[in-house]
């Protein structure tokens, strides 16, 4: 899980209220524009410090911890656990100094954060009505949420969020328990409610349903967003070329009787892909807009399938480490991917990517740049091929059999030219059929 400190939050004075500091949405992300509130890890009333978790988000890019920098006392929580899209800079939370201002703020609402002042005319009894929707809401409440949401019997309080969701899902939300405040049914409460076996009128659709819908995380959002502008805007063209891996088998088997971290062909791959783009440097740049930036060293950019969506976690200066290092750095990585705790700077800001399919027995495919990058690389499975024999001495010898493995270079047009593609292909086939040579 990455961590990030709430920084500078604004402390507020006014006359009806106490001290207290506005904590709002994080900027977590260079990309990222909205989040999602996964889960408070503190409650109304709970005591916090520098360090502590106050809460899960989700970014364009991973979950990350809401880590506190500043002491006091959790006075209001005023976005509810499981909401989605929000915009960064909203009120999120209130936290006071003193743990007896945290009554000032019991009706406190977002509708009161431009001018700081609470919310006095919400009764500490609910209304004969709807719960007071909150003010962020982007358009005029749909007047049958409410209704389907009422129960067959007694009232239950629920979110705006909640009563949307069960209307969607036709889920009778009288039948779901909250674990909000006061019992209030919250989205959270909605997404895990599973329909018994005599469901009601409004459920019984969803009983026969075909399908299933399946919400979009932050992630898949982002990579959606990205790929297609990627795809749209970038002039791609692909190369792709054919090498021999008997030599670097035999040499991975060798080193990995001595090695401590035991060596992939994809560490073999991202080495060779490293010191070939040294070699056509403009194949390690990016594009700018206004000019083309080349780098100096390789940080290799290896795409990573995790329950949550694409991520591609960065073996920097790739081009200078030796096969173990890569091959440690590379499981260390991958397993904390898996497990969204890669650090911000472990994913953003690769020079040169590699998608690899080959443990799927793919043997060809071709890949979207990774923007701003000028080139990935798609790599599927060696096959066995029988290939002539230049060193044959009769029919006996005529024909030998070799283990081929096909790479795909996706390069942008803006940036590498067709030549420059293949000149790098030609050091990669090199690399690769001659592994001594990375050693050197």
């Amino acid at each position: 899980m990455n961590k990030t400190l709430i920084k500078t939050p604004v402390r507020m004075f006014s006359s009806d209220l106490p001290d207290h500091i506005k904590l709002t949405m994080p900027n977590l992300s260079p990309t990222m524009e909205k989040g999602n509130l996964a889960k408070w890890l503190k409650k109304e009333g709970d005591e916090v410090g520098p360090g502590d978790i106050l809460a899960e988000v989700e970014t364009d890019k991973a979950t990350v911890d809401f880590e506190m920098q500043e002491e006091g006392y959790v006075a209001k929580l005023l976005v509810e656990e499981g909401a989605q899209d929000i915009p960064i800079g909203q009120l999120v939370a209130i936290i006071v100094s003193d743990e007896d201002d945290i009554a000032a703020f019991k009706d406190f609402s977002p509708g009161d954060a431009p001018a700081a002042e609470p919310a006095k005319e919400a009764p500490a009894e609910p209304a004969p009505q709807a719960a007071p929707t909150p003010a962020p809401a982007a358009s005029t409440p749909t007047p049958a949420a409410p209704t389907t949401a009422a129960p067959t019997g007694g009232r239950v309080f629920a979110s705006p969020l909640a009563q949307k969701l069960a209307v969607e899902k036709g889920v009778n939300i009288g039948q779901i328990s909250g674990t909000g405040p006061n019992s209030r049914v919250i989205a959270a409460d909605v997404n895990e409610f599973t329909p018994g076996f005599a469901p009601t009128q409004a459920a019984a659709p969803v009983a026969s349903a075909t399908y299933e819908d399946v919400p979009i995380s932050q992630i898949r959002k982002v990579i959606a967003q990205r790929l297609s502008e990627s795809k749209q805007t970038i002039p791609h063209y692909y190369v792709s070329v054919e090498s021999e891996v008997d030599n670097l088998l035999k040499l991975r088997k060798r080193l990995n009787d001595h090695s401590t971290s035991k060596i992939s062909v994809n560490d073999l791959i991202i080495k060779a892909a490293s010191l070939a783009a040294l070699k056509v440097p403009v194949t390690n740049s990016s594009w700018q807009d206004t000019f083309i930036r080349e780098y100096k060293n390789v940080d290799m950019s290896v795409a990573v399938s995790t329950p949550t969506g694409l991520i591609t976690p960065i073996v920097k200066s790739s081009n200078v480490k030796g096969l173990e290092t890569i091959a440690s750095e590379m499981k260390d990585l991958v397993a904390r991917a898996k497990e969204n705790k890669l650090k911000l700077d472990e994913f953003q800001g690769g020079t040169f990517s590699i998608s690899n399919m080959g443990m799927f027995g793919v043997s060809h495919f071709t890949a979207i740049i990774n923007p701003p990058q000028a080139c990935i690389l798609a790599v599927g499975a060696a096959q066995k091929r029988v290939l002539p024999n230049e060193n044959a001495t009769g029919e006996s010898d005529k024909f030998r059999v070799a283990n081929v493995l096909t790479v795909t270079l996706s390069s942008d047009h803006r940036v590498v030219d067709g030549a420059d593609a293949a000149v790098w292909g030609q050091h990669f086939k090199k690399y690769i059929e001659n592994p001594e040579l990375m050693l050197l």
